[in-house]
Protein backbone atom coordinates (compact mmCIF):
# COMPACT_ATOMS: atom_id res chain seq x y z
CA UNK A 1 0.00 0.00 0.00
CA UNK A 2 2.82 2.37 0.89
CA UNK A 3 4.57 1.71 -2.40
CA UNK A 4 1.43 2.60 -4.35
CA UNK A 5 0.79 5.95 -2.66
CA UNK A 6 3.38 7.97 -4.63
CA UNK A 7 1.98 6.55 -7.86
CA UNK A 8 -1.52 7.64 -6.86
CA UNK A 9 -0.30 11.13 -6.00
CA UNK A 10 1.50 11.38 -9.33
CA UNK A 11 -1.64 10.32 -11.24
CA UNK A 12 -3.75 12.86 -9.35
CA UNK A 13 -1.28 15.62 -10.19
CA UNK A 14 -1.53 14.77 -13.91
CA UNK A 15 -5.31 14.79 -13.85
CA UNK A 16 -5.29 18.26 -12.34
CA UNK A 17 -2.57 19.70 -14.54
CA UNK A 18 -4.07 18.70 -17.88
CA UNK A 19 -7.42 20.49 -17.51
CA UNK A 20 -5.73 23.57 -16.07
CA UNK A 21 -3.35 23.78 -19.01
CA UNK A 22 -6.19 23.22 -21.46
CA UNK A 23 -8.26 26.00 -19.88
CA UNK A 24 -5.23 28.30 -20.03
CA UNK A 25 -4.65 27.48 -23.72
CA UNK A 26 -8.30 28.10 -24.59
CA UNK A 27 -8.26 31.36 -22.64
CA UNK A 28 -5.18 32.54 -24.54
CA UNK A 29 -6.81 31.46 -27.82
CA UNK A 30 -9.94 33.44 -26.99
CA UNK A 31 -8.03 36.56 -25.90
CA UNK A 32 -5.86 36.60 -29.01
CA UNK A 33 -8.93 36.28 -31.21
CA UNK A 34 -11.02 38.87 -29.36
CA UNK A 35 -8.19 41.41 -29.33
CA UNK A 36 -8.83 43.78 -32.23
CA UNK A 37 -11.87 41.83 -33.48
CA UNK A 38 -13.62 45.11 -34.31
CA UNK A 39 -10.89 46.18 -36.77
CA UNK A 40 -12.04 48.60 -39.46
CA UNK A 41 -15.62 48.99 -38.23
CA UNK A 42 -17.86 50.64 -39.21
CA UNK A 43 -16.00 50.44 -42.54
CA UNK A 44 -15.83 46.94 -44.00
CA UNK A 45 -12.31 46.08 -45.12
CA UNK A 46 -12.82 42.41 -45.96
CA UNK A 47 -14.63 42.18 -49.33
CA UNK A 48 -16.54 39.01 -48.46
CA UNK A 49 -18.04 40.01 -45.11
CA UNK A 50 -20.76 42.22 -46.66
CA UNK A 51 -21.81 39.33 -48.92
CA UNK A 52 -22.39 36.97 -45.99
CA UNK A 53 -24.15 39.49 -43.78
CA UNK A 54 -26.34 41.13 -46.42
CA UNK A 55 -27.41 37.71 -47.73
CA UNK A 56 -28.39 36.56 -44.24
CA UNK A 57 -30.29 39.82 -43.66
CA UNK A 58 -32.20 39.39 -46.92
CA UNK A 59 -33.05 35.78 -46.08
CA UNK A 60 -34.42 36.83 -42.71
CA UNK A 61 -36.40 39.76 -44.06
CA UNK A 62 -37.83 37.63 -46.92
CA UNK A 63 -38.35 35.39 -45.10
CA UNK A 64 -36.74 32.59 -47.08
CA UNK A 65 -34.28 29.75 -46.60
CA UNK A 66 -32.91 30.19 -50.13
CA UNK A 67 -29.62 32.13 -49.96
CA UNK A 68 -29.64 32.63 -53.75
CA UNK A 69 -25.84 32.37 -53.57
CA UNK A 70 -23.89 29.11 -53.35
CA UNK A 71 -20.31 30.06 -54.09
CA UNK A 72 -18.90 28.36 -50.97
CA UNK A 73 -21.87 27.24 -50.67
CA UNK A 74 -21.95 28.77 -47.14
CA UNK A 75 -25.48 27.56 -46.39
CA UNK A 76 -24.68 26.63 -42.78
CA UNK A 77 -22.98 29.99 -42.29
CA UNK A 78 -25.98 31.85 -43.67
CA UNK A 79 -28.35 29.96 -41.38
CA UNK A 80 -26.12 30.63 -38.37
CA UNK A 81 -25.99 34.33 -39.20
CA UNK A 82 -29.77 34.43 -39.60
CA UNK A 83 -30.17 33.11 -36.05
CA UNK A 84 -27.61 35.62 -34.76
CA UNK A 85 -29.32 38.54 -36.55
CA UNK A 86 -32.71 37.49 -35.15
CA UNK A 87 -31.25 37.36 -31.63
CA UNK A 88 -29.48 40.73 -31.88
CA UNK A 89 -32.46 42.40 -33.53
CA UNK A 90 -34.94 40.83 -31.14
CA UNK A 91 -32.92 41.95 -28.14
CA UNK A 92 -32.70 45.46 -29.60
CA UNK A 93 -36.46 45.65 -30.10
CA UNK A 94 -37.22 44.23 -26.63
CA UNK A 95 -34.91 46.75 -24.95
CA UNK A 96 -36.38 49.66 -26.95
CA UNK A 97 -33.24 50.43 -28.92
CA UNK A 98 -35.11 49.79 -32.17
CA UNK A 99 -38.82 50.37 -32.80
CA UNK A 100 -39.17 47.26 -34.97
CA UNK A 101 -37.19 45.04 -37.31
CA UNK A 102 -37.26 47.66 -40.09
CA UNK A 103 -35.76 50.17 -37.69
CA UNK A 104 -33.13 47.62 -36.75
CA UNK A 105 -32.27 46.96 -40.42
CA UNK A 106 -32.01 50.71 -41.11
CA UNK A 107 -29.67 51.13 -38.14
CA UNK A 108 -27.49 48.26 -39.38
CA UNK A 109 -27.17 49.82 -42.85
CA UNK A 110 -26.09 53.08 -41.18
CA UNK A 111 -23.68 51.37 -38.75
CA UNK A 112 -22.80 47.78 -39.74
CA UNK A 113 -20.85 47.31 -36.50
CA UNK A 114 -24.17 46.67 -34.73
CA UNK A 115 -24.27 43.27 -36.43
CA UNK A 116 -20.78 42.70 -37.74
CA UNK A 117 -19.15 42.73 -34.32
CA UNK A 118 -21.46 40.02 -32.85
CA UNK A 119 -21.03 38.00 -36.05
CA UNK A 120 -17.24 38.23 -35.79
CA UNK A 121 -17.46 37.14 -32.16
CA UNK A 122 -19.45 34.13 -33.34
CA UNK A 123 -16.53 33.25 -35.63
CA UNK A 124 -14.20 33.65 -32.64
CA UNK A 125 -16.27 31.04 -30.79
CA UNK A 126 -15.89 28.63 -33.70
CA UNK A 127 -12.17 29.38 -33.86
CA UNK A 128 -11.69 28.54 -30.18
CA UNK A 129 -13.81 25.42 -30.65
CA UNK A 130 -11.38 24.33 -33.39
CA UNK A 131 -8.50 24.72 -30.91
CA UNK A 132 -10.42 22.57 -28.42
CA UNK A 133 -11.11 19.91 -31.05
CA UNK A 134 -7.43 19.88 -31.97
CA UNK A 135 -6.66 19.03 -28.35
CA UNK A 136 -9.21 16.20 -28.41
CA UNK A 137 -7.77 14.72 -31.58
CA UNK A 138 -4.20 15.04 -30.34
CA UNK A 139 -5.11 13.32 -27.09
CA UNK A 140 -6.69 10.48 -29.01
CA UNK A 141 -3.80 10.14 -31.44
CA UNK A 142 -0.83 10.49 -29.13
CA UNK A 143 -1.88 11.22 -25.57
CA UNK A 144 -2.61 14.32 -23.54
CA UNK A 145 0.77 15.97 -24.14
CA UNK A 146 0.33 15.83 -27.92
CA UNK A 147 -3.16 17.28 -27.58
CA UNK A 148 -2.09 20.14 -25.33
CA UNK A 149 0.94 21.08 -27.42
CA UNK A 150 -1.02 20.96 -30.68
CA UNK A 151 -3.77 23.12 -29.16
CA UNK A 152 -1.16 25.60 -27.90
CA UNK A 153 0.45 25.85 -31.35
CA UNK A 154 -2.90 26.44 -33.06
CA UNK A 155 -4.03 28.89 -30.36
CA UNK A 156 -1.23 31.31 -31.24
CA UNK A 157 -1.09 30.73 -35.02
CA UNK A 158 -1.42 34.12 -36.72
CA UNK A 159 -3.28 32.87 -39.80
CA UNK A 160 -5.79 30.97 -37.70
CA UNK A 161 -6.30 34.00 -35.47
CA UNK A 162 -6.90 36.29 -38.45
CA UNK A 163 -9.56 34.09 -40.01
CA UNK A 164 -11.20 33.56 -36.63
CA UNK A 165 -11.94 37.31 -36.69
CA UNK A 166 -13.57 37.45 -40.14
CA UNK A 167 -17.13 36.56 -41.08
CA UNK A 168 -16.41 33.70 -43.44
CA UNK A 169 -16.98 29.96 -43.73
CA UNK A 170 -13.46 28.86 -42.75
CA UNK A 171 -13.88 28.32 -39.01
CA UNK A 172 -17.23 26.55 -39.23
CA UNK A 173 -16.00 24.24 -41.98
CA UNK A 174 -12.83 23.47 -39.98
CA UNK A 175 -14.87 22.53 -36.92
CA UNK A 176 -17.09 20.12 -38.86
CA UNK A 177 -14.01 18.62 -40.49
CA UNK A 178 -12.39 17.92 -37.14
CA UNK A 179 -15.61 16.37 -35.84
CA UNK A 180 -15.51 14.07 -38.86
CA UNK A 181 -11.91 13.12 -38.06
CA UNK A 182 -12.95 12.30 -34.51
CA UNK A 183 -15.58 9.93 -35.89
CA UNK A 184 -13.01 8.45 -38.28
CA UNK A 185 -10.65 7.73 -35.38
CA UNK A 186 -13.50 6.02 -33.56
CA UNK A 187 -14.08 3.91 -36.68
CA UNK A 188 -10.41 2.92 -36.77
CA UNK A 189 -10.59 1.91 -33.12
CA UNK A 190 -13.96 0.15 -32.92
CA UNK A 191 -15.45 -0.07 -36.41
CA UNK A 192 -18.96 0.76 -35.17
CA UNK A 193 -21.64 1.62 -37.74
CA UNK A 194 -22.83 4.61 -35.75
CA UNK A 195 -19.44 6.25 -36.20
CA UNK A 196 -19.76 5.92 -39.98
CA UNK A 197 -23.14 7.61 -39.69
CA UNK A 198 -21.67 10.42 -37.58
CA UNK A 199 -18.79 10.86 -40.01
CA UNK A 200 -21.23 11.13 -42.92
CA UNK A 201 -23.30 13.69 -41.04
CA UNK A 202 -20.28 15.90 -40.31
CA UNK A 203 -18.95 15.62 -43.87
CA UNK A 204 -22.34 16.75 -45.14
CA UNK A 205 -22.31 19.74 -42.79
CA UNK A 206 -18.73 20.58 -43.74
CA UNK A 207 -19.52 20.45 -47.46
CA UNK A 208 -22.69 22.55 -46.97
CA UNK A 209 -20.40 25.13 -45.38
CA UNK A 210 -17.46 25.04 -47.80
CA UNK A 211 -17.20 22.81 -50.85
CA UNK A 212 -13.55 21.62 -50.46
CA UNK A 213 -14.26 20.54 -46.88
CA UNK A 214 -15.84 17.38 -48.34
CA UNK A 215 -12.27 16.09 -48.81
CA UNK A 216 -12.19 15.33 -45.09
CA UNK A 217 -14.03 12.17 -46.13
CA UNK A 218 -10.58 10.85 -47.08
CA UNK A 219 -10.02 10.21 -43.36
CA UNK A 220 -13.13 7.99 -43.23
CA UNK A 221 -11.98 6.00 -46.26
CA UNK A 222 -8.61 5.65 -44.52
CA UNK A 223 -10.34 4.41 -41.38
CA UNK A 224 -12.20 1.81 -43.45
CA UNK A 225 -8.89 0.65 -44.95
CA UNK A 226 -7.42 0.50 -41.45
CA UNK A 227 -10.23 -1.82 -40.37
CA UNK A 228 -9.75 -3.88 -43.55
CA UNK A 229 -6.10 -4.32 -42.60
CA UNK A 230 -7.33 -5.77 -39.32
CA UNK A 231 -9.46 -8.27 -41.21
CA UNK A 232 -12.78 -6.39 -41.09
CA UNK A 233 -13.96 -5.36 -44.58
CA UNK A 234 -16.07 -2.22 -44.31
CA UNK A 235 -17.25 -1.50 -47.84
CA UNK A 236 -20.93 -1.59 -46.82
CA UNK A 237 -20.29 0.93 -44.07
CA UNK A 238 -18.33 3.16 -46.45
CA UNK A 239 -21.24 3.15 -48.90
CA UNK A 240 -23.55 4.04 -46.01
CA UNK A 241 -21.18 6.85 -45.02
CA UNK A 242 -21.33 8.30 -48.53
CA UNK A 243 -25.13 8.11 -48.64
CA UNK A 244 -25.46 9.84 -45.27
CA UNK A 245 -22.99 12.56 -46.32
CA UNK A 246 -24.93 13.27 -49.52
CA UNK A 247 -28.29 13.17 -47.76
CA UNK A 248 -27.08 15.56 -45.05
CA UNK A 249 -25.74 17.99 -47.66
CA UNK A 250 -29.05 18.22 -49.51
CA UNK A 251 -31.23 18.18 -46.38
CA UNK A 252 -29.23 21.07 -44.92
CA UNK A 253 -29.02 22.89 -48.25
CA UNK A 254 -32.00 21.72 -50.37
CA UNK A 255 -31.74 24.73 -52.67
CA UNK A 256 -28.60 23.22 -54.15
CA UNK A 257 -31.09 21.09 -56.08
CA UNK A 258 -34.07 23.43 -56.21
CA UNK A 259 -32.04 26.42 -57.44
CA UNK A 260 -29.42 24.45 -59.36
CA UNK A 261 -29.14 27.08 -62.10
CA UNK A 262 -27.85 29.63 -59.56
CA UNK A 263 -25.46 27.00 -58.16
CA UNK A 264 -23.92 26.47 -61.61
CA UNK A 265 -23.64 30.21 -62.20
CA UNK A 266 -21.99 30.83 -58.82
CA UNK A 267 -19.54 27.97 -59.21
CA UNK A 268 -18.58 29.25 -62.66
CA UNK A 269 -17.85 32.66 -61.18
CA UNK A 270 -15.80 31.16 -58.34
CA UNK A 271 -13.73 29.13 -60.81
CA UNK A 272 -12.33 32.17 -62.61
CA UNK A 273 -8.75 31.68 -63.92
CA UNK A 274 -7.34 35.03 -62.80
CA UNK A 275 -7.89 37.39 -59.90
CA UNK A 276 -5.97 40.59 -59.12
CA UNK A 277 -3.33 39.75 -56.53
CA UNK A 278 -4.28 36.07 -56.29
CA UNK A 279 -3.46 34.50 -59.66
CA UNK A 280 -1.47 31.31 -59.17
CA UNK A 281 1.61 30.10 -61.00
CA UNK A 282 0.97 26.39 -61.43
CA UNK A 283 1.23 23.40 -59.11
CA UNK A 284 4.81 23.72 -57.92
CA UNK A 285 4.82 27.51 -57.76
CA UNK A 286 1.64 27.42 -55.70
CA UNK A 287 3.03 24.74 -53.39
CA UNK A 288 6.10 26.88 -52.82
CA UNK A 289 3.91 29.93 -52.18
CA UNK A 290 1.81 28.15 -49.53
CA UNK A 291 4.85 26.68 -47.79
CA UNK A 292 7.01 29.82 -47.80
CA UNK A 293 4.05 32.17 -47.35
CA UNK A 294 1.24 31.48 -44.88
CA UNK A 295 2.74 28.32 -43.37
CA UNK A 296 6.26 29.64 -42.82
CA UNK A 297 4.97 33.07 -41.84
CA UNK A 298 2.67 31.76 -39.12
CA UNK A 299 4.75 28.78 -37.89
CA UNK A 300 8.30 30.06 -38.23
CA UNK A 301 11.16 27.94 -39.55
CA UNK A 302 11.26 25.68 -36.49
CA UNK A 303 7.52 25.08 -36.53
CA UNK A 304 7.49 24.37 -40.25
CA UNK A 305 10.36 21.88 -39.99
CA UNK A 306 8.74 20.12 -37.03
CA UNK A 307 5.42 19.90 -38.86
CA UNK A 308 7.05 18.51 -42.00
CA UNK A 309 8.93 15.86 -40.00
CA UNK A 310 5.89 15.09 -37.87
CA UNK A 311 3.80 14.35 -40.95
CA UNK A 312 5.86 11.23 -41.60
CA UNK A 313 7.62 10.43 -38.30
CA UNK A 314 6.56 10.69 -34.69
CA UNK A 315 9.78 9.56 -33.04
CA UNK A 316 8.12 6.49 -31.59
CA UNK A 317 6.21 3.40 -32.68
CA UNK A 318 2.99 4.39 -34.48
CA UNK A 319 -0.15 2.26 -34.65
CA UNK A 320 -0.78 3.37 -38.25
CA UNK A 321 -3.80 5.60 -37.70
CA UNK A 322 -1.88 8.73 -38.70
CA UNK A 323 -0.59 7.09 -41.88
CA UNK A 324 -4.02 5.75 -42.86
CA UNK A 325 -6.23 8.69 -41.85
CA UNK A 326 -4.39 12.00 -41.41
CA UNK A 327 -1.46 11.97 -43.82
CA UNK A 328 -3.50 11.06 -46.93
CA UNK A 329 -5.97 13.85 -46.25
CA UNK A 330 -3.21 16.44 -45.73
CA UNK A 331 -1.48 15.45 -48.96
CA UNK A 332 -4.69 15.37 -51.00
CA UNK A 333 -5.90 18.70 -49.62
CA UNK A 334 -2.57 20.44 -50.14
CA UNK A 335 -2.34 19.14 -53.70
CA UNK A 336 -5.91 20.23 -54.42
CA UNK A 337 -5.39 23.84 -53.36
CA UNK A 338 -2.02 23.98 -55.12
CA UNK A 339 -3.58 22.78 -58.39
CA UNK A 340 -6.05 25.67 -58.49
CA UNK A 341 -5.66 28.63 -60.83
CA UNK A 342 -5.85 30.99 -57.85
CA UNK A 343 -4.11 30.91 -54.50
CA UNK A 344 -5.37 32.34 -51.24
CA UNK A 345 -3.86 32.38 -47.78
CA UNK A 346 -7.19 31.33 -46.26
CA UNK A 347 -7.16 28.04 -48.16
CA UNK A 348 -4.57 26.60 -45.74
CA UNK A 349 -6.81 27.20 -42.71
CA UNK A 350 -8.27 23.63 -42.65
CA UNK A 351 -4.71 22.23 -42.67
CA UNK A 352 -3.52 24.20 -39.65
CA UNK A 353 -4.90 21.86 -36.93
CA UNK A 354 -3.16 18.91 -38.60
CA UNK A 355 0.06 20.87 -39.00
CA UNK A 356 -0.08 21.65 -35.27
CA UNK A 357 -0.71 17.98 -34.47
CA UNK A 358 2.25 16.93 -36.63
CA UNK A 359 4.60 19.35 -34.86
CA UNK A 360 3.33 18.25 -31.45
CA UNK A 361 3.75 14.55 -32.06
CA UNK A 362 7.33 14.85 -33.25
CA UNK A 363 8.21 17.08 -30.26
CA UNK A 364 6.81 14.50 -27.87
CA UNK A 365 8.41 11.65 -29.79
CA UNK A 366 11.89 13.20 -29.67
CA UNK A 367 11.76 14.06 -25.96
CA UNK A 368 10.44 10.57 -25.18
CA UNK A 369 13.78 9.22 -26.41
CA UNK A 370 15.62 11.19 -23.74
CA UNK A 371 16.02 10.17 -20.10
CA UNK A 372 12.73 10.78 -18.26
CA UNK A 373 13.84 13.71 -16.10
CA UNK A 374 15.61 15.46 -18.97
CA UNK A 375 12.63 15.00 -21.28
CA UNK A 376 10.20 16.45 -18.74
CA UNK A 377 12.29 19.61 -18.44
CA UNK A 378 13.16 19.94 -22.12
CA UNK A 379 9.67 19.49 -23.60
CA UNK A 380 8.04 22.58 -22.00
CA UNK A 381 11.13 24.62 -22.85
CA UNK A 382 10.99 23.56 -26.51
CA UNK A 383 7.28 24.36 -26.68
CA UNK A 384 7.85 27.83 -25.26
CA UNK A 385 10.71 28.48 -27.68
CA UNK A 386 8.44 27.39 -30.53
CA UNK A 387 5.34 29.41 -29.69
CA UNK A 388 7.01 32.60 -28.40
CA UNK A 389 7.84 33.94 -31.91
CA UNK A 390 4.43 32.77 -33.11
CA UNK A 391 2.78 34.90 -30.42
CA UNK A 392 4.91 37.85 -31.49
CA UNK A 393 3.85 37.40 -35.11
CA UNK A 394 0.19 37.22 -34.09
CA UNK A 395 0.49 40.40 -32.02
CA UNK A 396 2.20 42.29 -34.85
CA UNK A 397 -0.46 41.27 -37.37
CA UNK A 398 -3.24 42.24 -34.95
CA UNK A 399 -1.67 45.70 -34.62
CA UNK A 400 -1.45 45.98 -38.42
CA UNK A 401 -5.16 45.19 -38.82
CA UNK A 402 -6.07 48.06 -36.49
CA UNK A 403 -4.65 50.62 -38.94
CA UNK A 404 -5.79 49.96 -42.50
CA UNK A 405 -4.86 51.94 -45.58
CA UNK A 406 -8.56 52.48 -46.34
CA UNK A 407 -9.06 54.23 -43.02
CA UNK A 408 -5.96 56.34 -43.80
CA UNK A 409 -7.69 57.40 -47.01
CA UNK A 410 -10.83 58.30 -45.06
CA UNK A 411 -8.78 60.49 -42.73
CA UNK A 412 -7.24 62.31 -45.71
CA UNK A 413 -10.66 62.96 -47.21
CA UNK A 414 -11.97 64.40 -43.95
CA UNK A 415 -9.05 66.81 -43.89
CA UNK A 416 -9.08 67.80 -47.57
CA UNK A 417 -12.39 67.16 -49.34
CA UNK A 418 -14.72 70.22 -49.23
CA UNK A 419 -18.36 69.80 -48.14
CA UNK A 420 -20.60 68.91 -51.07
CA UNK A 421 -17.86 66.98 -52.87
CA UNK A 422 -18.82 64.05 -55.06
CA UNK A 423 -16.63 61.10 -54.04
CA UNK A 424 -16.26 57.77 -55.80
CA UNK A 425 -15.16 54.96 -53.51
CA UNK A 426 -14.41 51.30 -54.27
CA UNK A 427 -14.80 49.73 -50.82
CA UNK A 428 -17.74 49.71 -48.35
CA UNK A 429 -16.75 52.93 -46.54
CA UNK A 430 -19.55 53.09 -43.98
CA UNK A 431 -17.26 55.26 -41.88
CA UNK A 432 -17.89 58.11 -44.37
CA UNK A 433 -21.70 58.01 -44.43
CA UNK A 434 -22.06 60.92 -41.99
CA UNK A 435 -19.70 63.17 -43.93
CA UNK A 436 -21.14 66.09 -46.01
CA UNK A 437 -20.42 64.49 -49.38
CA UNK A 438 -22.21 62.59 -52.11
CA UNK A 439 -20.73 59.09 -52.19
CA UNK A 440 -20.74 56.94 -55.32
CA UNK A 441 -20.14 53.19 -55.51
CA UNK A 442 -19.36 51.19 -58.70
CA UNK A 443 -22.06 48.61 -59.47
CA UNK A 444 -21.06 46.79 -62.65
CA UNK A 445 -23.69 47.03 -65.37
CA UNK A 446 -25.58 49.67 -63.36
CA UNK A 447 -22.67 52.10 -63.47
CA UNK A 448 -21.79 54.12 -60.36
CA UNK A 449 -24.74 54.58 -58.02
CA UNK A 450 -25.43 57.00 -55.20
CA UNK A 451 -24.69 55.27 -51.88
CA UNK A 452 -27.59 56.96 -50.09
CA UNK A 453 -30.00 55.73 -52.77
CA UNK A 454 -28.36 52.32 -52.62
CA UNK A 455 -28.88 52.00 -48.85
CA UNK A 456 -32.36 53.53 -48.93
CA UNK A 457 -33.42 51.05 -51.58
CA UNK A 458 -31.52 48.23 -49.87
CA UNK A 459 -30.47 46.60 -53.09
CA UNK A 460 -30.41 42.85 -52.63
CA UNK A 461 -27.16 40.91 -52.69
CA UNK A 462 -28.57 38.68 -55.42
CA UNK A 463 -29.04 41.79 -57.57
CA UNK A 464 -25.45 42.84 -56.90
CA UNK A 465 -24.30 39.42 -58.14
CA UNK A 466 -26.31 39.89 -61.34
CA UNK A 467 -24.95 43.39 -61.93
CA UNK A 468 -21.34 42.33 -61.43
CA UNK A 469 -21.85 39.58 -64.08
CA UNK A 470 -19.27 37.19 -62.68
CA UNK A 471 -16.56 39.83 -62.18
CA UNK A 472 -14.05 39.11 -59.46
CA UNK A 473 -14.52 42.51 -57.85
CA UNK A 474 -17.08 45.30 -57.69
CA UNK A 475 -14.96 48.25 -58.80
CA UNK A 476 -14.35 50.81 -61.53
CA UNK A 477 -12.57 48.21 -63.64
CA UNK A 478 -15.80 46.25 -64.00
CA UNK A 479 -18.22 49.12 -64.66
CA UNK A 480 -19.95 48.87 -68.05
CA UNK A 481 -18.19 51.14 -70.54
CA UNK A 482 -21.42 52.86 -71.53
CA UNK A 483 -22.05 53.67 -67.86
CA UNK A 484 -18.56 54.95 -67.05
CA UNK A 485 -19.59 58.60 -67.18
CA UNK A 486 -21.82 57.98 -64.15
CA UNK A 487 -18.58 57.59 -62.16
CA UNK A 488 -17.46 61.18 -62.67
CA UNK A 489 -16.59 62.71 -59.28
CA UNK A 490 -14.37 65.25 -57.54
CA UNK A 491 -12.31 62.59 -55.79
CA UNK A 492 -11.96 58.84 -56.29
CA UNK A 493 -10.69 56.44 -53.62
CA UNK A 494 -9.17 53.61 -55.66
CA UNK A 495 -8.16 50.32 -54.06
CA UNK A 496 -7.81 47.97 -57.03
CA UNK A 497 -6.13 49.82 -59.92
CA UNK A 498 -2.61 48.98 -58.77
CA UNK A 499 -3.55 45.31 -58.39
CA UNK A 500 -4.63 45.25 -62.01
CA UNK A 501 -1.46 47.05 -63.08
CA UNK A 502 0.63 44.29 -61.51
CA UNK A 503 -0.69 41.93 -64.22
CA UNK A 504 -1.60 44.15 -67.19
CA UNK A 505 -1.82 41.27 -69.67
CA UNK A 506 -4.65 39.68 -67.68
CA UNK A 507 -6.61 42.87 -67.02
CA UNK A 508 -6.41 45.03 -70.14
CA UNK A 509 -10.13 45.81 -70.19
CA UNK A 510 -10.23 46.75 -66.51
CA UNK A 511 -7.22 49.06 -66.87
CA UNK A 512 -8.81 50.67 -69.94
CA UNK A 513 -11.71 51.86 -67.78
CA UNK A 514 -9.42 53.35 -65.13
CA UNK A 515 -7.32 55.11 -67.75
CA UNK A 516 -10.37 56.57 -69.44
CA UNK A 517 -12.02 57.74 -66.23
CA UNK A 518 -8.86 59.25 -64.72
CA UNK A 519 -7.40 60.67 -67.94
CA UNK A 520 -7.46 64.22 -66.54
CA UNK A 521 -7.06 63.32 -62.88
CA UNK A 522 -4.05 63.51 -60.61
CA UNK A 523 -3.10 61.39 -57.61
CA UNK A 524 -3.31 63.50 -54.47
CA UNK A 525 -2.67 60.89 -51.80
CA UNK A 526 -1.34 57.33 -51.58
CA UNK A 527 -1.83 55.14 -48.50
CA UNK A 528 0.52 52.19 -48.32
CA UNK A 529 0.80 49.52 -45.63
CA UNK A 530 3.91 49.57 -43.46
CA UNK A 531 4.97 46.16 -42.08
CA UNK A 532 4.50 46.04 -38.33
CA UNK A 533 2.30 49.14 -38.32
CA UNK A 534 -0.54 48.94 -40.82
CA UNK A 535 -2.21 46.69 -43.38
CA UNK A 536 -4.41 46.83 -46.46
CA UNK A 537 -3.98 47.39 -50.19
CA UNK A 538 -2.22 50.39 -51.64
CA UNK A 539 -4.94 53.04 -51.88
CA UNK A 540 -4.86 56.05 -54.22
CA UNK A 541 -6.98 59.17 -53.94
CA UNK A 542 -7.36 60.73 -57.37
CA UNK A 543 -8.63 64.27 -57.77
CA UNK A 544 -10.71 64.33 -60.91
CA UNK A 545 -11.83 67.09 -63.27
CA UNK A 546 -15.54 66.77 -63.92
CA UNK A 547 -16.80 67.78 -67.38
Amino acid sequence: MTDQQPVARKSTRKIRTGPVLLCLILLVAALLRIDGVGFGLPALNDPDEPLFMSTALEMLSGPTLNPQWFGHPATVTFYSLMVLIALVGGLGVLTGRFADFDGFAAAVYADPGILFLPARLLMVVFGVAVVWMTWRLGKRLGGERVGLIAAAILAVNAVHIEYSQIIRTDMQASLFMLLCVQAALAIAQDGRRRDYLLAGFFVGLACATKWPAALIGVTVVGAGMYRWRLGEPAWRELILFGLVAGATLFIVSPFLLIDHATVIQNLSSEARPVHPGATGGGLFANLGWYVTGPLLGSLGIAGLVLAAVGMVWSGKKDDGRWAFLILPFCLVFLLLIAMQALRWERWVVPLLPFVALAAARVLCGVTDRLPVNRGRVLLPLLVLLLIAPMVQTARIEAAERRLDTRQMASAWLRANAPPGSRILIEHPAFDLLDEPWQLLFPMGSEGCVDVDDLLAGRIRQSEVEKKRKGAALVDVGNVALDKLDSCQADFAVVTNRLRYRAAPADFREELKRYDRLFANGRVRFVAQAVPGQSSGPRVEIVQMTRP
